[in-house]
């Protein structure tokens, strides 16, 4: 790994997506961790946007990093310019841009590249058509440029496959949290899914310790696929109850609903919401939506590679079933702060009296903080 850092014991890394849930966890993860050996910068989009490959050589060129990790992706339900250009044309930019520099690029694709089945393998992925969605057809043409770049370019990357993330601080209500809104919210009245339908989870506080050791490792890393996910496969059926019973809710009743009903009710309501759209009443389906095929279809990856890697699992007993209690509280406190539930507003209480007096007595807090508490500080007045 090249090192333009003036500083011998100390890397500079670039990551481009910050903002999200993976993105956040790896710069709170560099941030805290290994702030003397590793300095990772997000720039925001106004700085660098990944849809303009001037952007990217510009600020490369700048900083000089020692390597560059990317997270961005455009939402799963964009249309095909969004998706070509953030999933696939800012990924070929980003590594042109590597490769010139002789720098190592980690790429986070998905496991929407590849298709459904038992432990599926790295080398596994599916044929690119036109009928694919745009998220996937963008996400397995990027990991198809990447390989070919190694090959004839000498790009120095590292592809990492996640399957159904989970974690906190997900600012956006979308993929496995989405599922978990749906039940705290009781808008899941049955089950969409079919029992004995198994998916991978990947954990993303774990997350960051694999690619902090793919990068202090790139003789064994480099011009490899792997599979990110935890040990055991889980049953969506399962799941859902497990999260309905810590909830203490009655919904959803454990009633399987067949998929040729579930996607009858899908059109359904998408002829509803255009007939809704034409009197200025605008709506939408969730974007996950278009993975309905997947409740019904088990999907699992293959950890072998992982497994048998020089990677160490920090937390080998952290699971999505061992994280569920943390998650429940954290997103039931950030979705009722947010008016998004109401359910739990009287059993989530705030954590200080200040919030309460903010509720209940906005004019004694406004008074009280007039009388005692707008001076300015004087460490910094100090100054």
């Amino acid at each position: 790994m090249a090192h333009n850092n003036p500083s011998p014991t100390k890397i500079l890394g670039v990551l481009i997506g910050g903002s999200g849930l993976i993105g956040g966890t790896l710069a709170h993860y560099f941030k805290t961790k290994t702030p003397d050996t590793v300095e990772l910068r997000a720039p925001s989009s106004k700085k660098l946007s990944i849809r303009d490959a001037g952007d990217i050589r510009d600020y490369l060129k700048r900083v000089k990093p020692d390597f560059v990790i990317n997270t961005a992706i455009a939402n799963i339900g964009s249309d095909s310019h969004l998706a070509l250009e953030v999933n696939y044309l800012g990924v070929l930019n980003l590594a042109r841009a590597a490769a010139a520099l002789k720098i190592p690029y980690i790429h986070i694709s998905s496991a929407s590249t590849l298709p459904n089945g038992e432990n599926l393998r790295e080398a596994d992925h599916l044929p690119i058509t036109p009928k694919l969605s745009n998220y996937a057809k963008s996400k397995l043409m990027a990991e198809e440029t990447l390989k070919h770049m190694y090959q004839t370019a000498g790009l120095d990357y590292t592809c990492i496959r996640l399957a159904v993330v989970y974690g906190e601080h997900d600012h956006k209500v979308q993929g496995f949290h989405r599922l978990f809104f749906s039940i705290a919210d009781e808008s899941m009245p049955v089950l969409f899914t079919k029992k004995k339908v198994l998916h991978s989870y990947s954990n993303a506080n774990k997350f960051p310790y694999f690619v902090h050791h793919v990068l202090m490792n790139r003789e064994e890393f480099s011009g490899q696929t792997y599979h990110f996910v935890d040990k055991d496969p889980v049953e969506l059926a399962n799941l859902i109850l497990t999260i309905r019973s810590y909830l203490e809710l009655k919904t959803p009743r454990e009633i399987y609903v067949p998929y040729s009903v579930a996607t009858f009710g899908k059109r359904t309501l998408e002829i509803l919401l255009k007939i809704l759209s034409r009197v200025g009443l605008k709506a939408g389906l969730p974007a996950e939506l278009m993975f309905l095929e997947s409740f019904y279809k088990t999907q699992t990856l293959s950890t072998e590679k992982l497994r048998i890697s020089s990677f160490v699992d920090p937390m080998p007993e952290e699971t999505i079933y061992t994280k569920l209690p943390e998650l429940v509280i954290y997103y039931l406190t950030r979705w009722t702060h947010q008016n998004l539930i109401s359910t739990y507003n009287e059993v989530i209480p705030h954590p200080n009296c200040m919030a309460n007096d903010f509720e209940q007595s906005p004019q004694e807090l406004l008074d009280m903080i007039h009388s005692d508490s707008t001076s300015p500080f004087r460490d910094l007045s100090d100054l």
